[in-house]
């Protein structure tokens, strides 16, 4: 890979990463309930699961989406319905005290796993492969996935930290669901343009 194609590279792994998407607008809201130690291994997740993802996609699932007509469609239609569970989900949160399932931040797995189900985690990981490994060898697929671990992980954190920063301000539990059920509509939101990507 060139200099100036790695610098485009992490460019697009900057802006796609630090921008709002279902991770970061979920990990904002779980900063605000759980803090940013409870949320580490959430963030971890998302940041190793991501960067193990971009690997598989670049080492071989690329080509069955080529090769399987209307899978990336099925696979939209998946991720969507996910999403809008776990907006649903976000919206209904109980207070961290009260100490339900739904007061529990995502574990590490869940997090990884969740990025499969994520339809900006797709289109990110796919562009990258095919704009940045379009050979799809194992050294360039690996470049991609490392410029990515190194982004990812770095941006998911301020966003945890800015839902952490506003953490005092959701001491009552009617501000805490307002500020929940805003982040589950801007989390629906969020699909809008992969959504306008399909059509």
């Amino acid at each position: 890979m060139t200099h100036d194609l790695l610098l485009a590279l992490t460019g697009f792994a900057f802006v796609s990463s630090v921008t709002p998407g279902p991770n970061n607008l979920m990990l904002m809201a779980s900063g605000a309930n759980f803090g940013f130690g409870r949320t580490i291994p959430h963030m971890l997740g998302v940041g190793l699961g991501f960067t193990f993802m971009v690997f598989i996609v670049g080492i071989g699932l690329m080509q069955v989406f080529e090769m399987v007509p209307g899978s990336q469609a099925a696979l939209r239609v998946v991720s969507v319905l996910y999403l809008l569970y776990l907006a649903w989900k976000i919206a209904n949160a109980a207070p961290p005290e009260a100490g339900g399932a739904a007061g529990r931040p995502l574990t590490f797995l869940q997090a990884a796993l969740f990025q499969w189900a994520n339809p900006k985690a797709w289109a990110m990981a796919l562009t990258a492969i095919t704009l940045y490994a379009p050979s799809r060898d194992v050294g360039a697929v690996l470049v991609v996935a490392a410029v990515f671990g190194a982004i990812n992980l770095p941006s998911v954190g301020c966003w945890t930290l800015m839902g952490r920063g506003i953490r005092r301000w959701l001491t009552s539990h009617g501000r805490l669901r307002i500020f929940n059920r805003t982040m589950a509509v801007l989390l629906v939101a969020s699909l809008w343009p992969m959504l306008g990507q399909a059509a």
